[in-house]
């Protein structure tokens, strides 16, 4: 035929290709344009036709040799009719095709399918489990709740009713899918389906189990004790091997995934392994400075507060943060210390606030003239007062400027 494309293109090999690269060409391209792949796709349908012609002519070398000296159109193929590639279609031997179904459906070209009654392991679960900032830091046990299925203790999974068993489906064999045939202008093409009988089990049950209505399987709800490790945070996930879903006809249950959430701490902030916390310290031992107990967490720890800290001063406890899962290392706390104003002075209080208020306003005025006096010593300009006197100045310059620029309408 005019049109027909030459068997060593459709199948992507060399003319003097080996016998074992023309089997391994014609797999890769049957896998790729298979029916059951390309569902209602006519070009793919078409393309696996070609791909199965081209092998079943290149690996038979009588019929190779016959096609390297006539080509397509030889009088041996039939002008593709007869017994030739194009007629024998999908029928009798299916020679190597066989090997294509057992790629896609696990069994051959006569079964046709995988039995849906094999071992199948169970589905994974997720769970979610909310710990405390501490277990999160030092680590733990817990305990957690499930609902999932396990095997029918009565039918141990049969689901056939005690003294009966389940008999093989006569429709599909036993294999859980059917085959069913269409003639079609590329050939004779089969396809599988579940099969209607048995619901793709490859089993009928005449007498399904009381206990578990004939599934096999049961509803449980089951408690679990569950390890923490140190240093789990938000979000991480903890697996628990054969915890899932049972598997069915035997197969190995699945897994139980648990999600970790940690509760917030009222002192510390945890960022990755370190610790963040504020310390709070009254005015006195801000100017004065202490030694101050600060909470780590392994308990107290004493800690010099530097005479004239500022509000808002961190400080580092190297490796007082936490060891996390995968570190060999540990992190670092940081204290920042918040000066607290106090509130509800008692009237001897605020005498002695009126004091120390009066002493600073003598020590400024001691700056001032200490300044004016290096000042003339060193030839520069002096405006006679203070850092905190030309704050006041600014700041009040600010605002003066803000009342320029609002009018008069503004300042009624």
């Amino acid at each position: 035929m005019a049109d027909q494309r030459d068997y060593y293109e459709v199948l992507g090999v060399d003319k003097d290709a080996s016998e074992q690269d023309i089997k391994k060409a014609f797999r890769k391209k049957a896998r790729k344009y298979h029916p059951d792949v390309n569902p209602d796709d006519k070009e793919a349908e078409k393309r696996f036709k070609e791909v199965n012609d081209a092998y079943e002519t290149l690996s038979d070398p009588q019929k190779r040799q016959q096609y390297d000296q006539f080509g397509p159109d030889g009088p041996q193929f039939g002008g593709f009719g007869g017994q030739g590639p194009g007629g024998a279609g999908f029928g009798g031997d299916f020679g190597d095709i066989g090997d294509i179904f057992n790629m896609f459906f696990g069994g051959g070209a006569g079964g046709y399918g995988q039995r849906q009654n094999g071992p199948r392991r169970g589905n994974d679960l997720r769970a979610d489990l909310l710990i405390d900032f501490e277990t999160a830091v030092f680590g733990g046990k817990e305990t957690i709740t499930v609902a999932r299925h396990k095997v029918c203790d009565t039918c141990h999974g049969s689901g056939a009713k005690p003294g009966t068993s389940p008999h093989t489906c006569s429709r599909c064999g036993g294999t859980g899918r059917v085959i069913s045939a269409q003639q079609t202008p590329f050939g004779r093409i089969q396809t599988q389906s579940t099969c209607p009988e048995c619901g793709g089990s490859g089993e009928i049950i005449d007498e399904p189990c009381p206990s578990c209505s004939g599934q096999g399987m049961r509803r449980e709800t089951v408690t679990l004790d569950v390890t923490i490790p140190a240093g789990v945070d938000n979000g991480n996930r903890l697996r628990m091997q054969g915890e899932g879903e049972a598997g069915e006809h035997g197969g190995p249950a699945g897994d139980l995934f648990i999600y970790i959430r940690v509760k917030p701490h009222p002192v510390f902030e945890r960022v990755d392994n370190d610790i963040h916390m504020e310390q709070p310290i009254n005015v006195a031992q801000a100017a004065l400075g202490d030694e101050i107990e600060v909470p780590t967490l392994e308990g107290r720890l004493k800690f010099k507060i530097p005479a004239g800290v500022q509000s808002g001063t961190r400080f580092r406890l190297k490796g007082k943060g936490i060891k996390g899962m995968r570190s060999f290392g540990r992190g670092d706390q940081y204290v920042t210390v918040v000066v607290e104003t106090p509130k509800g002075l008692t009237d001897e209080q605020k005498e002695l606030f009126t004091k120390l208020s009066e002493s600073l306003d003598r020590k400024e005025l001691y700056t001032d003239q200490k300044n004016r006096s290096s000042a003339k010593t060193t030839g520069d300009k002096d405006d006679g007062k203070s850092w905190f006197g030309k704050f006041k100045d600014t700041v009040n310059d600010i605002f003066q400027d803000d009342e320029d620029e609002a009018g008069p309408q503004d300042k009624q």
